[in-house]
């Protein structure tokens, strides 16, 4: 008796150690989350976004408003006060309406390469983020822009083995200094078709319309099957009529030259599979066609050219999410290889990190548009963590080395803060963001007061000015720093501060990724 009542209340004692510790583990865990760390050995059950990070939402508003700034067409609800109607008689020589899309760069130019691309990358972010940029009330801007795109790019195809390139004459275009507005020039159109073919531009316009299928699937079930009809007839004549589009127009060379079209066909297949469930997409991935041009365990980098890195992570998405049944996961899995390579790639501390960065650790790949590369790089790393996180896959392996989603994440924002100002020049490349950014963007637009009555050769006068630009381009992501991280701000300087339309689609899908603790749905399609 004396002996067990010394140990009278012992279960209690014990129960309650147990208890403070649970309660302990549960405050560290939130923690972790509310710093927007990874427990990422025991992935977190994908949920609903958190608290948003101002940084980051903040950027992304801005990003978003330079959609706008591009918009070519009369313009409805407009918000840009120094931007009003233009290009309203576009496609008219071919009885068409090709007035919507949007303007490339600083010109006035429609490109259906570079277009397309902004397109899909847009529908993609949306697709995955679609929840988070509804937290920052920046879902229904995006879904307005998109189908500000979309509405041309459907407009562009007007039978099936027809499809309008480019709407203007480059040389003429840059002839002249002169806001949309008040263009006078002609807007010549170019075209492939079955006499001059161009399987890279109409499979990317095939993906484009197929991603955006996916997105007004449940809010315009019409539009979207408009849209994915389009999708599979210029994914039929981009494999039957195989060639370069740059090579059947040799005009075209000089501001969009193709390397390839092999990354296209995979990735517009990808985005169809995505959109459709046809297996003969998958087999397109999977079969002789996927061995021709999926270039396996060869890392790349995601630009308006070349796809592949972005066809890889999107078909290892069905690696993490597809079908059990699904066949060929061999091959499956060769996508899933090779976007983890690139992956590895990206992360500085990786056996098989690039050399391709600046010293303080942006990616750096060409001169003319640097951040198009970091960003896409940024980009489709956050979209990878989110496919590790969704799936509870706590790790990849890098050589002798193993990383986390975190890790992944990690970089992503390294690339995101550098462009909003973490960089030796305490420069925001983003225009808009922060106290510091630049002020001499090369953009028509922006450069010249809106009660101007400026002709196109006249206006050269803003070019050449002393003075800032009396417009704000918004949002906009100009060319970037030099790899000596050097940046000279003059409108002159059109390799460093001209902004393009498909960077906007990558930092908005990039932000979109960090503004909030994020996660994918396993299914596009749903």
């Amino acid at each position: 008796m004396g002996k067990s009542s010394r140990c009278n209340g012992c279960w209690g004692w014990l129960l309650a150690i147990i208890v403070l510790a649970v309660v302990a583990f549960g405050v560290f865990i939130m923690i972790k989350f509310k710093n927007g760390d990874s427990i990422l050995d025991a992935a977190p059950v994908p949920g609903a976004p958190g608290e948003l990070t101002k940084t980051y939402a903040d950027a992304l508003k801005l990003a978003m408003q330079f959609f706008d700034i591009q918009k070519s067409g009369k313009l409805v609800d407009n918000k840009i006060p120094w931007r009003g109607d233009s290009a309203l008689r576009d496609g008219s020589d071919a009885k068409l309406d090709l007035s919507k899309g949007m303007y490339d760069a600083g010109d006035h130019m429609k490109f259906m390469f570079p277009l397309a691309y902004t397109a899909t990358v847009l529908s993609w972010s949306i697709l995955e983020y679609g929840d988070q940029m509804k937290a920052a009330s920046q879902l229904s801007s995006a879904q307005d822009s998109l189908k500000w795109i979309t509405d041309f790019l459907i407009n562009a195809h007007p039978s099936a083995d027809v499809l309008y390139v480019q709407v203007g004459d480059p040389k003429l275009d840059h002839s002249c200094w002169d806001r949309p507005e008040d263009m006078r020039g002609k807007r010549p159109l170019t075209k492939v078709d079955t006499t001059a073919p161009g399987s890279d531009v109409a499979a990317e316009t095939a993906a484009a319309m197929a991603a955006a299928s996916l997105v007004f699937k449940s809010s315009d079930s019409s539009y979207s099957s408009s849209l994915l009809a389009h999708a599979k007839d210029l994914f039929a004549f981009a494999d039957k009529h195989r060639a370069y589009y740059s090579v059947s127009i040799p005009t075209v060379k000089t501001y969009y030259n193709s390397t390839g079209y092999g990354d296209e066909l995979l990735w517009a297949a990808g985005w169809l599979y995505h959109a459709t469930g046809d297996h003969s997409y998958y087999d397109y991935v999977t079969g002789e066609n996927g061995e021709a041009f999926a270039n396996w365990g060869s890392p790349t980098w995601f630009s308006w050219d070349n796809k592949l890195a972005g066809a890889q992570v999107l078909l290892s998405r069905l690696s993490f999410f597809g079908p059990k049944d699904l066949s060929k996961k061999d091959i499956l899995q060769n996508y899933r290889s090779s976007a983890e390579a690139v992956m590895c790639g990206l992360l500085p501390k990786s056996p098989s990190a690039t050399s391709s960065r600046t010293e303080n650790g942006l990616i750096w790949v060409a001169e003319w548009n640097s951040l198009q590369h970091p960003v896409g790089a940024a980009f489709l790393a956050v979209l990878y963590s989110d496919y590790m996180l969704s799936s509870r896959t706590p790790k990849i392996t890098c050589g002798s080395r193993q990383f986390s989603p975190l890790d992944l994440r990690n970089f992503a924002k390294s690339q995101a803060d550098y462009v909003l100002g973490n960089n030796p020049l305490k420069t925001s490349f983003l225009v808009g963001y922060g106290d510091k950014y630049p002020q001499f963007v090369h953009h028509r637009g922006a450069s010249i007061p809106a009660d101007s009555n400026t002709s196109c050769l006249d206006g050269f006068k803003y070019l050449e000015s002393a003075d800032p630009n009396p417009n704000i381009a918004y949002g906009a992501l100009i060319g970037g720093p030099f790899l000596n991280e050097t940046f000279i701000d003059s409108r002159n300087n059109s390799m460093q501060t001209e902004p393009s339309t498909y960077n906007s689609a990558l930092i908005v899908g990039l932000l979109s990724g960090l503004v909030t603790t994020s996660s994918v749905a396993r299914s596009l399609g749903q």
